[in-house]
């Protein structure tokens, strides 16, 4: 409901949000609904969606303004029960084995407006509340025990942003939700920080044992989308996998056979398979490099500051050197690197981890390529990255969870290293 582009600038006069909000609580077609599909990560397939509002106003100016200002207009609670009750309605039309999910503000659920359109359902099963906290809770026992109270006709509940700081985490304790979203600082661009997957791993093996999944929202780059079901998150929404639509979305063409080979991938915890990662790479006709590749190798690397390395590859797209940028902070050089070592994706991990680590010292930690039968360019593995899986291997893999209720906790667990859902 809240999710889109805020904007800081009022985009009315003053006294013009007043008119705007009152117009809009006056068209009971407005706000308009759209559902972004929920996925869940390891079967492929749409698990639930996610109900967004979307306004009609001026340009630019994001659902998260219009409902911030009519929180400041003391209309918020208004202004959410209609979405909830759009949402309530939208419900009859669900496909089978699929959750609604609509946001809600803690401080204004216990509001009659809302809490009182919730409390009047026999049956609210299907229907996953997300808190979307902006205004802290002052006093968390009426918001507790009215979730108690949903909880008993079917809701679950699920919690926004976590990982953003230490009152998330105090939430997480107290509220016990059944799903955690993952802030999405976390996921953007993940896949080249250790420290933000080892974060979303300590937050999904809580989860777990909360009885609760692990939920990333806002993936937008193949590569996040492969480091997360790398990771075995069971469930993802993000642009990358399906956009926001009216009606009942289905995936991106294509995802669902891509999701089915990376969870396959996944299952392979012993070898190399599941830590591929794309690599960029530039056509080259000299393998002592010439000037084209490195210009083209240049200009990758500077349009993406976290990108750290481009493949240079033959005519027959086989890898003959790497390029790096400079390895210390503002050296504007590239490196040309020879390849030290080729790998089948079926190849042991601990025998590529033990060859890795016994190539010279200056070659140590350069990534591994992978390559097909014929020696094209599959992708790269990082020697840091199978040391971590190796460590994780030997620390023996989390419980697995299988969900009781489907429709309330959709998907089974996804990977070997977060604990999904309830048991």
């Amino acid at each position: 409901m809240t999710a889109g582009t805020s904007d800081a600038t009022p985009a009315h006069p003053a006294g013009g949000w007043r008119v705007a909000l009152d117009a809009v609580l006056a068209d009971p077609a407005q706000p308009r609904l759209v559902f972004q599909p929920i996925v869940d990560l390891r079967r492929g397939v749409v698990a639930g969606y996610e109900a967004l509002s979307r306004f009609d106003g001026p340009a630019g100016c994001g659902p998260d303004r219009w409902f911030a200002m009519a929180d400041e207009l003391g209309v918020g609670a208004r202004l959410e029960a209609r979405v909830v009750a759009a949402v309530l309605r939208a419900r009859a039309d669900l496909p089978p084995h699929r959750f609604l999910s609509v946001n809600v503000s803690p401080h204004l659920l216990t509001e009659p407006a809302l809490a009182d359109l919730l409390l009047a359902a026999d049956d609210l099963s299907g229907l996953v509340l997300e808190l979307t906290e902006h205004v802290p809770v002052e006093d968390t026992g009426p918001l507790v025990e009215l979730l108690d109270r949903l909880r008993a006709v079917g809701a679950a509940i699920a919690l926004d942003d976590a990982g953003s700081g230490y009152s998330g985490l105090q939430q997480l304790a107290l509220l016990r939700p059944d799903f955690v979203k993952l802030d999405r600082t976390l996921v953007d661009h993940a896949d080249r920080d250790e420290a933000k997957l080892a974060l979303a791993e300590l937050l999904g093996t809580y989860a777990g044992r909360l009885d609760a999944w692990l939920l990333v929202e806002g993936i937008e780059r193949p590569e996040e989308l492969e480091a997360f079901v790398r990771l075995g998150v069971p469930l993802a929404q993000g642009y990358l996998l399906a956009r926001p639509g009216p009606g009942w979305p289905e995936l991106a063409p294509g995802v669902a056979d891509r999701l089915r080979v990376l969870a396959s991938r996944t299952a392979l915890v012993d070898q190399v398979a599941p830590l591929l990662e794309v690599a960029p790479s530039v056509r080259s006709a000299d393998p002592a490099g010439d000037p084209a590749a490195l210009t083209a190798a240049e200009a990758l690397l500077a349009a993406d500051p976290g990108l750290d390395v481009v493949v240079a590859v033959d005519d027959l797209a086989c890898p003959v050197y790497l390029v790096r940028a400079g390895l210390r902070h503002g050296d504007p050089g590239l490196q040309i690197v020879p390849i030290s070592l080729r790998v089948r994706p079926s190849a042991p991990l601990a025998e590529v981890a033990t060859r890795a680590m016994t190539r010279v010292v200056a070659r140590r930690f350069d990534p591994v390529l992978c390559v097909d039968e014929v020696g094209r360019l599959l992708g790269l593995v990082r020697p840091e990255r199978m040391t971590l899986r190796l460590a994780e291997l030997h620390r023996g893999p989390a419980p697995v969870d299988v969900p009781d209720e489907p429709t309330r906790c959709p998907a089974d667990t996804a990977g070997p290293l977060i604990s999904g859902g309830p048991r």
